[in-house]
């Protein structure tokens, strides 16, 4: 866990959540699918003038109301609740009812203006012979409120479909021009400016564009389990405030610079200057963006002033970049270690030491591991020292105690290359992972260099290590920062070795084919212009494949 002291900013309590729930409302039609929307009021205290589905709190008489209601028999009560909630505020906001009269026919439109939208709910229902349709509604996903947000709801997305014979009438007090619109038109409608909405409902937009009818929907959220959970993020990009979910890229990076959710976190690429991370950590990142570089190498600084700093991967020989590094640090360089040889990586080592040891008094070591002879010729690398695997390098200030003391364990980690290695910032639980684990894509594995059974075995290492050292946070060498350090090494693994499974059935299917062949076939779930980069993965797994082939066969000559 990162030390409080290290955090880049004083910590807030967040507001507390308020339960809620929120319901989507589909039709077919002759344009296709829809769903009901809604404005909430301008002198709303969230969200004013924003397009919202209808929806609001859940009130404690909705959880007496399961009596009057149909539930699935795999409905919990939470659910059944959330499902009461959204059907009461659909009436009240919008003069909808999800609700059968005695004979099994839906709830009329007389039965509505007989009904009073202020009056107790469920009484009225109950009066009127009227039974809550909760079996009819569905979750489809859960959101919690962004941490930064002064009023947060921890509320369900819930779907269901529209009862005929019905038309939405606003209570114009909370929420006015109800209005039916497809998904894509109502996020073309927010492009243009004329169609707000907040960030929850962009994105399940997103994802109901892609279903046709409400019967697809509804079969999509028949697991009683929502299809994500969300407590978006937000940071700064291109000078605007952004959220972010789970999956993207940058959210792990706002989880470790803003853990309180704060949106202070700027996420732009730019290589002109150092970026805080922690007050103990910094990334420069080289100006090399490229196919395989992503928006450039990482160069990371580990340290502060009164311990000096341990520089990580320098990167390119790029003079400018070098010189920028160096004076984020302050020109105080105890140590550089290199993860590996490519010349994304090492080559900047030595004329950084030579800015280093040009005002130091005592030597600044390049450490990390030799290339071998399986390397190619741009990457040849020899350190001063050659480090030892668990070997702990440290940094310790004038009291020489935590929470002055920065330490660095080394994992031999081979497989992108022969000499790989990653860094356990054990005070603080990150993992510097250098190319053996990226942010955004898959690491190549190009033979003879690089080896897939070592990879695979290296991604073991540092799931270990991760749950011995309570690891939470990757750095790599490109992209943003990794949070869930162990789902991540669990995932990418599993990725890499589903995507072997693909290639042995290929190679099955077609046990006379070429490399060329076989990656058109393995690899077509990727653009065209990247097979030539997975040919390489291709062949590291091809070599897998044939000895563990060969293995087999041996040990069944044994036997």
């Amino acid at each position: 866990m990162v030390r409080n002291t290290q955090l880049l900013y004083p910590q807030r309590e967040p507001a507390a959540l308020r339960p809620a729930a929120t319901v989507l409302l589909l039709r077919d039609s002759e344009q296709g699918l829809q769903v009901l929307m809604t404005r909430r009021s301008a002198t709303a205290s969230f969200v004013p003038n924003a397009f919202v589905f209808p929806g609001g709190g859940i009130d404690p008489a909705d959880a007496l109301a399961h009596s009057q209601s149909t539930r699935r028999a795999s409905q919990s009560d939470l659910r059944l609740t959330q499902a009461i909630a959204a059907i009461r505020e659909s009436f009240e906001e919008l003069g909808v009812l999800l609700a059968h009269r005695p004979d099994g026919s839906h709830a009329s439109s007389a039965d509505i203006a007989a009904m009073d939208r202020k009056a107790p709910f469920a009484e009225q229902c109950s009066q009127r012979g009227l039974t809550l349709a909760g079996q009819d509604v569905f979750v489809l996903a859960h959101w919690v409120t962004n941490l930064d947000n002064p009023r947060r709801f921890d509320v369900p997305f819930l779907v269901a479909r529209m009862p005929e014979g019905q038309e939405p009438v606003a209570d114009e007090s909370e929420q006015f021009e109800p209005v039916w619109v497809s998904a894509s038109q109502a996020l073309t409608r927010h492009a243009a400016g004329s169609f707000m909405m907040i960030f929850p409902t962009l994105r399940t937009l997103e994802w109901l564009q892609t279903y046709s009818t409400v019967d697809q929907v509804l079969a999509a959220c028949a697991s009683e389990q929502p299809l994500w959970n969300s407590c978006p993020r937000g940071g700064w990009l291109k000078g605007q405030q952004e959220r972010f979910m789970e999956h993207d890229s940058a959210y792990g990076e706002l989880m470790l610079t803003c853990p309180d959710g704060q949106m202070l976190h700027t996420l732009d690429w730019q290589s002109q200057q150092a970026v805080p991370l922690l007050k103990n950590l910094m990334r420069l990142t080289a100006p090399n963006p490229g196919f395989m570089t992503g928006p450039g190498t990482n160069s990371y600084l580990v340290g502060d002033s009164s311990t000096g700093f341990i520089a990580i991967d320098p990167g390119p020989a790029d003079m400018d970049h070098l010189q920028r590094l160096y004076a984020a640090a302050g020109g105080d360089i105890r140590m550089i270690i290199c993860t590996h040889s490519h010349p994304d990586h090492s080559p900047g080592a030595r004329p950084l030491q030579a800015l280093a040891q040009a005002k130091s008094q005592t030597p600044v070591p390049i450490l990390g591991l030799p290339s071998t002879d399986t390397a190619r010729a741009d990457s040849q690398f020899t350190p001063d020292r050659t480090l030892a695997d668990a070997e702990i390098l440290t940094l310790c200030g004038p009291k020489n105690t935590d929470p002055f003391c920065h330490s660095l364990q080394v994992i031999y980690t081979p497989g992108h290359a022969a000499n790989h290695l990653c860094l356990l910032l054990l005070e603080d639980g990150l993992l510097f992972s250098g190319d053996h684990i990226l942010n955004g894509s898959t690491t190549v594995i190009n033979p003879p260099d690089g080896e897939m059974n070592a990879y695979l075995d290296s991604l073991d290492r540092l799931g270990a290590a991760c749950e011995q050292h309570r690891i939470e946070f990757i750095l790599p060498a490109h992209g943003h920062v990794l949070a869930e350090a162990t789902k991540v090494i669990a995932k990418l693994k599993a990725h890499r070795l589903q995507r072997e499974a693909k290639i042995l059935a290929v190679m099955q299917a077609q046990p006379e084919g070429s490399l060329d062949d076989w990656v058109a076939l393995a690899y077509d779930d990727v653009p065209e212009r990247i097979w030539p980069v997975a040919k390489r993965s291709l062949q590291a797994h091809v070599d897998r494949i044939n000895g563990l082939y060969f293995l087999e066969t041996k040990k069944a000559c044994q036997t």
